[in-house]
């Protein structure tokens, strides 16, 4: 693979990172530029490498918690010379969203040793959502199930809202801790037209990239990243932790259509009636219909809440139903 196949086109990034040499496979000091201690692997995929690092400048200047992720490039992606690129745009895409529900980068930089190139970033505890499915095989209770569907609807609607494609979500690219549920890992993502313009993209047709069973069909067909598949993505998600799996199964929405013409999906025991129909649609193989966005299911999903609220209480006085983000405040 080289760096056309890998980005699908000519670099037009050459001005830096053409200075940078080319990466010594399987070499990886455990102390990167002098500063960043790598103490441990936290997860590997497609592309990438993430490890749990101390950074030691920061706890010789007396921070509580100098604990990092860094995020690398898989040795034979590494190999390709125009992957930095590809790297140094899901570090600025991460940047390009400041919300406590999206994980923090903090620098991108070349190790001086290796010539690896690296991005440095907040290190999330927590359980992945991946670990919980496993933990709640039928699924979660409507409680819970709802703060955190609202939560992942809150992020993805503030990323479509500053131009930001994820790509990629999935239970493992999600986490829940203190702050609430997190998405990170924007590897596969890019930003829409006139954000962040010159950004290096990923060649898909190329790549093994998508994940079937979270993945909107008409990806796997060779559309273009949207909204709508990445809304389909968190439906996707939203579903398999209402009722504990996944609603297309493993092999994905397409390999059921084509196997099953026809079949419909069963409404999740813990999902409530008057939510099933937003969620049915934002699930639809037909992208068309899933144009409406990401509020429409925000409000469906908030609507047993406020109906209970009003039962108790009256209409929240801290609740406009137009207000961008979905959650209650009384």
């Amino acid at each position: 693979m080289n760096a056309v196949e890998l980005l699908g086109g000519a670099s037009d990034h050459p001005s830096y990172f053409a200075t940078v040499a080319t990466p010594l496979p399987g070499v990886l000091p455990p102390l990167l530029n002098g500063r960043y201690k790598l103490e441990g692997l936290l997860g590997a995929g497609g592309v990438g490498i993430v490890y749990r690092a101390r950074d030691l400048l920061a706890e010789q200047c007396g921070e509580p918690r100098p604990l990092v992720a860094i995020k690398l490039l898989r040795d034979d992606v590494a190999a390709c010379p125009d992957s930095a690129a590809l790297l140094y745009s899901e570090y600025a895409l991460t940047r390009h969203l400041s919300h406590q529900g999206v994980v923090r980068v903090h620098s991108f930089e070349v190790d001086a040793a290796s010539q690896r190139v690296f991005f440095s970033m907040q290190l999330l505890s927590g359980m992945p959502l991946d670990r919980l499915l496993c933990e709640q095989p039928l699924g979660l209770a409507w409680g819970e199930l709802s703060s955190i569907a609202l939560g992942l609807l809150d992020v993805l609607a503030f990323a479509h809202g500053h131009g930001v494609l994820h790509g990629d979500i999935k239970p493992s690219n999600l986490i829940l801790g203190e702050q609430g549920v997190q998405l990170f890992d924007f590897g596969l993502g890019q930003a829409m037209d006139g954000v962040l313009d010159g950004l290096a993209r990923l060649s898909r047709n190329r790549i093994s990239a998508w994940t079937p069973a979270y993945a909107a069909p008409e990806l796997l067909d060779g559309a273009p990243l949207s909204t709508a598949s990445d809304l389909f993505a968190a439906t996707c998600v939203i579903y398999e932790l209402a009722g504990g799996k996944q609603p297309f199964g493993r092999l994905g929405a397409r390999s059921m259509g084509e196997q099953h013409p026809g079949q419909s999906l069963d409404r999740p025991a813990n999902l409530p009636a008057k939510v099933w129909p937003a969620l049915r649609q934002a699930l639809s193989l037909d992208p068309a219909a899933r144009q409406s966005g990401v509020r429409v299911l925000q409000q469906a999903l908030a609507a047993p809440h406020l109906s209970l609220l009003r039962r108790w209480f009256g209409q929240p006085k801290g609740y406009l139903a137009d207000t961008e983000s979905p959650y209650v405040h009384l």
